[in-house]
């Protein structure tokens, strides 16, 4: 089983979700045809996003490394990005099963009406994998430990699914039937609400209502998101002492970045509608009407305006934070490509402003690199046992450093999971399964209060 399960996920999500997509549109009758086409718009889609994503890994990782070298910045966690924290995910006893288990506890949940998402993003199981990877680690390589901390952070993750769908559906263009179950993101809603009405409550501050549109009216051409991914990425490089050349490259390519991105998320969508709409149909045939949810990728929404400015902003800034915060020991250099997903469940209530939005980012950023540096031990052990299993080069770690990834080291919910487990221990799971239990029986009375005003 552990076997099957690491080869379908070593497909990687360009080739796994085009397989997953067909499949899911032949079982709920759409025609092969359609089901093919759907899934390899997806699949499309993330081979497109890979590119864009390399783009930036591979032609800004020399230039910031660069500037830490440059300003001497002593920061010991080295940021191994994504794809470490994925490869120890998947290369654990925990991560071999995590799929089949949860997808299990999700059905569990949706026929007993204490959800209304279906989780089919499967690639990104890999962050509640990762939680009971580190989990298991520390508790000694205890199996149990390490699927609690995963089904805790799963269960959490389709609650908050489903708490934001109605706001995600209400911002987002073509969205209807969508949420979004992937922990990183839900893990700024919390964020999102406390600071937006905190920054509602200061006189005069909803007169700095611009949205990515009102910035382009404001600042013309200096507005545009490819624009100001130009103007972004030539500062880099000016601030790393490159040539001429060089920084008029980097402009032009974080340029590129800012304006492919928008037409790759296209393709998610283009995907995934046709899937979307036959399974409203056939849920609305198969449960008597009740409400489901597909949860997907946040991939898809990416793409927006707001998204894009706020996280070409947030680059530098987070950089500079990096280096004055007191007690931060993480520089992020590889997880800055995935800026892009902070902004996802932060935008439906900030309504696209992007002042509200840039400075909730900054400061559920600025507490994540704490979150990063405190993990840094536990994400370690479990990556060096990882690498002297496997030779994974993803999952090495450089010499003299510790690791650290914004994604998923910097999540609130993982954070929290980890505490709870490494240093409460029973008291922590008797706190995390309180608390998991008290949500989910909220969310089972307000899902059937729903349906009951509906009839």
């Amino acid at each position: 089983m552990e076997q099957v399960f690491s080869y379908i996920i070593s497909l990687g999500a360009s080739v796994m979700m085009p397989i997953l997509f067909t499949i899911i549109g032949l079982c709920i009758g759409m025609k092969f045809g359609k089901s093919l086409k759907s899934g390899l718009y997806v699949g499309v889609g993330f081979v497109g996003l890979g590119i864009v994503t390399a783009l930036l890994t591979n032609n800004f990782g020399s230039p910031l490394s660069e500037i830490s070298r440059l300003y001497d910045l002593q920061l010991g966690v080295f940021d191994m990005g994504w794809p470490a924290a994925a490869a120890v995910a998947y290369n654990t006893a925990v991560g071999a099963l995590i799929i089949p288990i949860c997808l299990g506890v999700n059905f569990l949940l949706l026929v007993t009406g204490c959800t209304r998402t279906v989780n089919i993003d499967l690639w990104n199981y890999w962050h509640f994998a990762f939680i009971g990877a580190v989990a298991y680690f520390v508790m000694d390589q205890s199996l149990a430990w390490g699927y609690f901390a995963a089904i805790v952070c799963y269960i959490i993750t389709l609650v908050m699914a489903d708490l934001t769908a109605d706001r995600f559906q209400g911002y987002y263009d073509d969205m209807d039937g969508i949420s979004i179950p992937q922990p990183f993101c839900q893990s700024f809603t919390a964020f999102a609400i406390a600071i937006n009405w905190l920054l509602d409550k200061i006189p005069g501050f909803s007169k700095l209502d611009i949205d990515a549109e009102g910035l382009k009216k404001k600042f013309g051409v200096l507005g545009e998101p490819i624009v100001l991914g130009v103007i972004v990425g030539a500062l880099i490089g000016a601030v790393a002492q490159l040539d001429i050349k060089k920084v008029l490259f980097l402009g032009v390519t974080m340029g590129a970045v800012m304006e492919l991105i928008p037409r790759i998320t296209k393709l998610f969508i283009d995907g995934l509608k046709p899937i979307a709409e036959k399974t409203q149909e056939v849920v609305k045939r198969k449960f008597n009407g009740k409400k489901v949810y597909i949860g997907m990728s946040p991939a898809l929404v990416i793409g927006h305006p707001t998204t894009l400015v706020a996280s070409l902003i947030l680059i530098p800034l987070t950089l500079l934070l990096a280096v004055v915060l007191p007690g931060n020991e993480f520089l992020p250099l590889a997880s800055l490509a995935g800026m892009f997903y902070i902004f996802v469940m932060i935008l439906p209530y900030t309504k696209g402003n992007v002042v509200k939005t840039l400075i909730i980012g900054l400061v559920a950023v600025g507490i994540g690199l704490w979150f990063v540096t405190d993990m840094a031990p536990a994400f370690t052990q479990a990556a060096q046992t990882v690498y002297a299993q496997t030779n994974d080069p993803a999952a090495k770690i450089p010499e003299g450093f510790e690791a650290g990834a914004l994604d998923f080291a910097s999540s609130l919910f993982g954070w929290l999971i980890y505490k709870c487990v490494a240093y409460l221990k029973y008291i922590g799971a008797a706190v995390l399964t309180l608390i998991t239990v008290a949500l989910v029986v909220w969310n089972r009375l307000r899902i059937a209060a729903s349906e009951k005003n509906s009839q």
